[in-house]
């Protein structure tokens, strides 16, 4: 039967000329052609008149060959399978492994080019950034990551716990990222390398060493983070002002919390420590260092602590006195 549905007949000798092979099979006898002038498919043999004939063999070879083709593998890796050189097994995986390396990429390109669309502002020159951090493996992304923690914090008897979290906290981009985990990526790769920002973190890390080694090894402060966020949120929902007179006991309770944790005691000089303790740690590009990270590997979003710390330390400049 050829390739419109259509019965083709056989010669006398059982075998096909190049058109009946072509009318069976719907490709072109100029194709047919090149394959038995490359060896894919050679002929049986010839007629008296020196016109190749083909085999049933010969047309289940060419049926095979087209399907391989269709699946886009190269003539001479098809050849390799027709010889018994290679698998067809070991073939059709190596060749699923490339299709998905190229639907990644394809992918990735395309959330890309969605979040270029996104941005009206966007200049060639920052489509070919996006471009390019978006393309980076999970290991360079990592190695950024690494390089930030190194000089912001190297050198430095830091809170071990806070840098072991921004060392295995990495940005994991999906292979099929979403227009804003691409652009979150962008603006986290550019964060992590401005001088400013680095600098900014490097005075936070020196404040954490200079607390260590002032007797503080607590590590991470969750159940404080925790008292900060339930009491002054109550304080702002309540509409209570930090310089008026209603936020002294509110800023009472959190200074003593403060205190319990670090073993001091609540005076004019630790509200004074306290408040640039708040100072240093409370850059807003730091908040925004791990919302970003979170939209990248798909965390669930977490509110913003920012509008706390900031009541928190207008109140102890409003009040600096227990």
């Amino acid at each position: 039967m050829g390739g419109d549905g259509t019965l083709v007949a056989v010669s006398d000798d059982g075998l096909y000329s190049i058109g009946e092979l072509a009318e069976r099979t719907g490709l072109s006898v100029r194709t047919i052609r090149f394959y038995a002038d490359q060896g894919v498919v050679p002929a049986t043999g010839r007629n008296a008149a020196g016109h190749r004939r083909y085999d049933v063999d010969g047309l289940a070879r060419l049926d095979l060959v087209r399907t391989l083709r269709d699946l886009g593998l190269p003539l001479s890796i098809i050849r390799a399978v027709l010889d018994d050189k290679l698998s067809l097994a070991q073939v059709a995986a190596a060749h699923a492994q490339a299709l998905d390396t190229q639907i990644n990429a394809l992918r990735l390109r395309r959330a890309v080019l969605r979040a270029v669309a996104k941005q009206d502002a966007t200049t060639a020159e920052e489509a070919t950034l996006m471009h390019q951090l978006a393309k980076m493996t999970d290991a360079e992304r990592a190695a950024l990551i690494q390089d930030f923690v190194d000089d912001t914090f190297g050198g430095l008897d830091a809170n071990p716990e806070f840098v072991e979290l921004l060392r295995t906290a990495t940005p994991d981009l999906p292979d099929d990222p979403t227009p804003e985990q691409v652009g979150a990526w962008v603006e986290l790769a550019e964060l992590v390398q401005d001088r400013d920002f680095r600098a900014s973190v490097r005075r936070m890390a020196e404040h954490q060493a200079r607390e260590r080694a002032n007797g503080d090894r607590t590590g991470l402060h969750h159940d404080l983070t925790v008292v900060v966020r339930d009491t002054v949120a109550r304080a702002i929902d309540e509409g209570i002002d930090p310089d008026s007179a209603d936020a002294i006991p509110v800023l009472d309770d959190l200074v003593n919390a403060y205190a319990r944790t670090f073993e001091a005691v609540d005076s004019a000089d630790y509200r004074a420590s306290l408040l640039r303790r708040l100072e240093v740690a409370n850059d807003p590009r730091a908040e925004r260092y791990f919302h970003l990270l979170g939209l990248i590997n798909g965390w669930p979003a977490q509110p913003s602590i920012a509008p706390l710390f900031d009541w928190f330390t207008r109140a102890l400049r409003a009040h600096p006195e227990p």
